[in-house]
């Protein structure tokens, strides 16, 4: 024997009952609207502009994707190398106590690694900040545009499956059967519409912040990563110094930045010139003229042609 199920009960499964027809309705409409636009047998609501804009978000964070990924590829290796560069300086200091005829040069050459490795250290701390800052980016801030736009671009299939309905009984015979169905298709119809509206305006609208913040931000990022990656392979080490100083500082609050504090334009000609010129500067050091193959000590260096080349 089953008991007979309670008024409350009926009325949940009759409102389950209903909203699984309500939704295969409207599965049907939109998977039909679909294959008739495919096929071209119906005609479609487009907005050329915004289209235009969504597909240049898309293509964007494509580019953008393959930054990112080159990025921690680069990171990762320079990772490797300056964590071999630190063993190799923690070999040398310690056969310099262990070979006293070679003692001089193996100090040099672990003082070498020691400054490669930290200098090494604040570029990688640089590097990883740029990848932080370049996910957020392709992975939250245009991932979240991006499923608004999903959003708008199946509420504008639901608004044209309706629409087409709605167009369709229009077209037929003056019946009263006719009539309740265009009344009722109406009604969706305009439901359809007010939603289809405001994710086009959400999109236009997240679309535009999106873009002035990425200008804004991969603007820091960019000159923030150049001056780093030019002070470590220039041997500029106040410079590489001064760029953690304002990579520290942008993860401590939100203070004015190094740019705005200066108030500078990255895209001025006086600045282009000046990158050109640290790009310009980096090449390996003569050391022909130099007469000693041997390295200097400590009170030669003053006088010593490579650290005058330096």
């Amino acid at each position: 024997l089953t008991t007979p199920s309670s008024p409350g009960e009926a009325l949940v499964k009759n409102n389950k009952l209903e909203n699984m027809k309500k939704w295969t309705i409207s599965t049907y409409k939109c998977s039909r609207q679909s294959l008739y636009e495919k096929l071209g047998k119906t005609s479609k609501t487009a907005d050329p502009e915004l289209d235009d804009q969504i597909e240049t978000l898309r293509n964007t964070q494509r580019k953008y994707g393959d930054i990112l990924r080159l990025a921690k590829a680069l990171s990762s290796h320079f990772y490797n190398m300056v964590q071999t560069q630190n063993s190799l300086g923690e070999c040398f200091s310690d056969l310099a106590h262990k070979s006293p005829e070679l003692q001089q040069e193996f100090l040099f050459n672990a003082e070498a690694q020691r400054n490669l490795t930290k200098n090494g250290q604040q570029l990688l701390a640089s590097l990883n900040f740029f990848v932080s800052s370049v996910n957020t980016i392709v992975n939250k801030t245009m991932e979240d545009s991006l499923l608004t736009v999903k959003q708008y671009e199946v509420a504008r299939v639901e608004y044209d499956a309706y629409r087409t309905d709605l167009e369709y009984y229009a077209a037929g015979k003056d019946s009263e059967a006719n009539q309740q169905k265009i009344s009722e298709t109406q009604i969706s119809f305009n439901n359809k519409k007010a939603e289809f509206e405001k994710l086009r305006s959400d999109v236009q609208i997240k679309l535009k912040f999106l873009d002035e913040n990425r200008v804004k931000v991969m603007a820091k990022q960019l000159l923030m990563f150049h001056t780093a990656t030019s002070a470590y392979f220039s041997g500029n080490q106040a410079a590489l110094e001064e760029n953690m100083e304002q990579f520290a500082g942008k993860m401590k609050g939100p203070a004015a930045s190094w740019i705005e504090h200066r108030n500078i334009n990255i895209r001025s000609p006086l600045v282009i010139s000046i990158l050109v010129t640290i790009a310009l500067s980096m090449r390996p050091l003569d050391l022909s003229s130099c007469p000693r193959t041997a390295p200097c000590s400590p009170p030669e260096l003053p006088g010593c042609l490579r650290s005058k080349q330096r």
